[in-house]
């Protein structure tokens, strides 16, 4: 049987010449930070059963585990740097190790961000990771900066996500390669780094979030934190591949509200539409326009024509059933 410390040697300690001055193997890791530059942290949990199926598989999870924090970074504009890891294990079995440290760690070396420590025990599944990136001083992209006259811009595509998850649950029908496909979006989401940081260093956006929880009730963090309201053209949302073919009515709940997306909502002045598209392709990031930033608070829905919808729409809520 593995002992915690020859499963962080066997699985996740790595030869690395990165920004840690010490990594792996002391009571804490030391970073030196780039001179000049400001550090970025966030840290997002995954519990079994909550935020992903009993039985996940383990490379995708490794995968998603890393992607959904790279993705905080992304929103604020922040190159990844290193992170920690956090683990708890019902068993310390070898194959599912193996599997969650390759996922793990493709994603990390392709945006170069160091594992650096973090902890393991016994319990319940539970995976905690926390990200360190950084950025220069004052250009972060903060969700309190949006204003009256800004678009509404998001990245890529919204709702395959939830489709997967309706398929999963049978609350529709989807046959097996439509759900493969959706599922993808859910279990190896793409972070928006390369996006966010050419924002940031742009200074074209204004405000920006990632999107984790559903459009609208990540937008309306925006809209909060901004004191401004916005208009929110539900069917100007890119739908993800598979949720294109379904009906209006599944489109406009799954793109506003469906959750899980990991994609990037900005604002930016109406005068920059063409340096945001230009921008957009430059990180080879595909961006749709879908309403605009007002000056009455709330959030009013309509459809393309411009008339109100009556959704009923909320962002998910971690501690609801």
């Amino acid at each position: 049987m593995l002992s915690e410390f020859d499963l962080i040697k066997q699985y996740f300690a790595r030869p690395r010449a990165g920004r840690a001055t010490l990594g792996i193997g002391d009571d804490c890791a030391l970073l030196t930070p780039a001179p000049g530059m400001q550090t970025a942290i966030s840290s997002d949990m995954l519990v079994e059963g909550r935020h992903f199926f009993a039985g996940a598989d383990a490379r995708k999870l490794g995968h998603k585990s890393l992607a959904v924090n790279l993705s905080d970074l992304a929103a604020m504009g922040a190159r990844p740097v290193a992170f920690t890891l956090a683990l708890a294990l019902p068993a310390a079995e070898r194959d599912w190790l193996a599997g969650f440290s390759d996922g793990l760690f493709a994603l990390a070396d392709a945006f170069d961000c160091e594992l650096i420590g973090g902890d393991t025990t016994k319990g319940p599944l539970n995976i905690c990771i926390t990200v360190f990136g950084e950025l220069a001083p004052g250009a972060a992209l903060r969700r309190a900066a949006a204003r009256a006259g800004d678009d509404v811009w998001i990245s890529g595509t919204l709702g395959d996500a939830r489709l997967a998850l309706a398929g999963y649950r049978a609350e529709l029908a989807l046959d097996g390669a439509e759900l493969e496909r959706a599922a993808a979006r859910m279990h190896a989401p793409t972070p928006r780094v390369a996006l966010g940081l050419a924002l940031a260093r742009s200074g074209l956006a204004h405000a920006a979030i990632d999107i984790s929880d559903g459009l609208v009730g990540d937008l309306g963090h925006i809209l909060a934190a901004s004191r401004v309201g916005a208009t929110l053209d539900v069917d100007a949302l890119p739908a993800g591949p598979v949720l294109a073919r379904q009906t209006q009515a599944l489109r406009r709940s799954f793109t506003a509200a469906g959750g899980d997306d990991y994609e990037l909502c900005f604002t930016a002045p109406a005068a920059a539409r063409d340096a945001v598209l230009a921008l957009a392709a430059g990180a080879a990031t595909p961006v749709a326009r879908v309403g605009a930033i007002d000056a009455a608070p709330g959030l009013r829905l309509v459809d393309g024509a411009g008339r109100p919808l009556d959704l009923r729409l909320q962002g998910f809520d971690h501690f609801k059933a």
